[in-house]
This record gives structure tokens, C-alpha cells and sequence, in this order.
């Protein structure tokens, strides 16, 4: 009997071994609005140009973020104003005059997709921005995956979807339960995620500062973890040393320094998930 209960336990603790290790063989890299803070993309964030670098690095994923304007177009913008002008009060032919510092137009997402196509190994990461109610926002998720499918980027190992709004996030659960979905809030514990058929956290720092045990309460629950948005040298070693699956961040030539070849460069074949062990 104590032979039988030794093998048991060791087969037990080799296990849990190759899972620990297959969690901590790499973190990935997202860029944070595109690869903007370089010449090459002219200091542009959410710029088609800012995508382009991102995948010419080999970033594994780059983040933008996606609004509606009162006509019903999707476009490419981080805050909910242009120029002081909001933008789902207005149509998109009021932005038309706009410019970023590279000279680029606000993009529309299915010109900003265009450029998605030609980097396929880059993830490219969907923050559905909040919106003034929740039809707005369910009108601008139905677009935002008709505009995927018509690019031939609505899979799990090309896009994933993050956002601050629980609501889209529940819905993306809903009707999309195979892409990784990460609520940004940060006020919410992995379990009462995973509840509500969430699967990812993307939190920022100083909410893993606060519960470093929520990374490995989400990889025990086969979610995946990103934190936003990591630039010095000492946080991101913290977070690489707490094991999160990915690191947001308009630094990433000194996260890849860092990683060394612990960086995960690839979206991986079988799924966009960067967490070894989700289940």
C-alpha cells in the first residue's frame, strides 16, 4: 500500500511540475497601440503604421482599440474624442480633416484589418472601447466581427478581444466562447471571471501588485493573464517573475532584453492562448 501511494503521489507532483514549468516557459509580448514610439511609425499610436511595426518586430500581438461613430463606423481610436470632438456623437466624415503625427487619417477598422492581413503570426488584440449604452456596444461588437470575418481574421489564433466593459465581455462569451476574452478592470477576482464565462484577466500593474495570488488562481482555472501597460526595467521583471502570459507595452525591445529566450514569439497553432495550461 505505500508503495502504491508513493507512485501515486510522485506521478502527482511530477505533474503538477510539468505544468508549473509549462506556465513559466515564456511570456509573450503585446504592443501597447501599435509599435508607435519609433521613427518608422512616426510616434503615431493606433496608426496603421504603428501595426506594421509591430509585426515587422515579430511582437507576438498588438493591442488597439476600437470606437462607432454615430453613423455606424467602426473606427481605430483610443479615446472616446478626436480632437475634443466625441466621437459617437458624431459622423465619421467630421473626422475626415484630422490627422496623426505621421500624417494619417483616423483609420477605419476595416483599413486598419487591411494591414492585419499581412502579419497573420502577429495576434492582433481588440479592446472594444465603453460606449454610451449597451446597444451601442453590442452594434459595435456585431460590426466589429462582420469587418473579421470579411478580412479573414475572425479565429482564436488571430484576434482576441479585451475591454473595460463587463458587458461585452459577458456578450463575447456568449456568442463567441472559443476566442480569448479578458475583462481590464481589474476590480474582479479570477474566479468571479471565470463565473460569468469570462476567460482572461488584462489587468494593470498595480492590480497584480495588490493580489500576486490571482495569477496563479487564473492559471489553476485555465485562463490566460496580460497586464497593461509595462515599461521599466523593474516591473517588468516582477511580472515576468509572478508569471504572467503576456506583457502590454510601449517598450518592447527592452521586454524582449529582458525575456531573453523566454519570449514567446509565435501565436501559437492550436490556439491564441499564451497560458500553457488552460484547460
Amino acid at each position: 500500500m505505500k508503495k502504491i501511494f508513493l507512485v501515486v503521489a510522485t506521478v502527482i507532483a511530477t505533474l503538477s511540475t510539468i505544468c508549473a514549468s509549462a506556465q513559466n516557459a515564456g511570456t509573450a509580448i503585446c504592443a501597447h497601440r501599435g509599435f508607435w514610439k519609433c521613427s518608422a511609425a512616426g510616434y503615431s499610436e493606433n496608426s496603421i503604421a504603428s501595426l506594421r511595426e509591430a509585426q515587422n518586430i515579430d511582437c507576438w500581438g498588438s493591442e488597439f482599440d476600437i470606437h462607432i461613430t454615430a453613423d455606424d463606423v467602426v473606427i481605430v481610436n483610443h479615446n472616446r474624442d478626436i480632437a475634443g470632438t466625441t466621437i459617437w456623437d458624431h459622423n465619421f466624415a467630421d473626422f475626415k480633416d484630422f490627422r496623426l503625427p505621421n500624417g494619417e487619417g483616423v483609420s477605419t477598422l476595416d483599413e486598419y484589418l487591411t494591414q492585419g492581413e499581412k502579419g497573420p503570426q502577429t495576434m492582433l488584440v481588440c479592446e472594444l472601447k465603453i460606449q454610451k449604452d449597451e446597444e451601442r456596444e453590442d452594434l459595435m461588437l456585431a460590426k466589429t466581427i462582420e469587418c473579421l470575418k470579411a478580412h479573414g481574421l475572425y479565429s482564436p489564433d488571430k484576434v482576441m478581444f479585451i475591454s473595460f466593459s463587463l458587458h461585452l465581455c459577458k456578450e463575447i462569451a456568449r456568442i463567441a466562447p472559443e476566442f480569448t476574452n479578458q475583462y481590464l478592470n481589474g476590480k474582479i477576482s479570477p474566479s468571479e471571471l471565470k463565473a460569468m464565462g469570462i476567460n482572461g484577466l488584462d489587468y494593470q500593474i498595480k492590480q497584480f501588485q495588490a493580489h500576486p495570488e490571482w495569477v496563479k488562481e487564473a492559471h489553476d482555472l485555465g485562463m490566460s493573464v496580460n497586464v497593461w501597460t509595462v515599461n521599466d526595467e523593474e516591473t517588468i521583471k516582477e511580472m515576468i517573475d509572478l508569471g504572467v502570459d503576456c506583457i502590454t507595452t510601449n517598450e518592447p525591445y527592452l521586454v524582449r532584453q529582458l525575456l531573453g529566450n523566454k519570449e514567446i514569439k509565435r501565436v501559437a497553432a492550436k490556439g491564441n492562448c499564451c497560458c500553457k495550461c488552460r484547460k
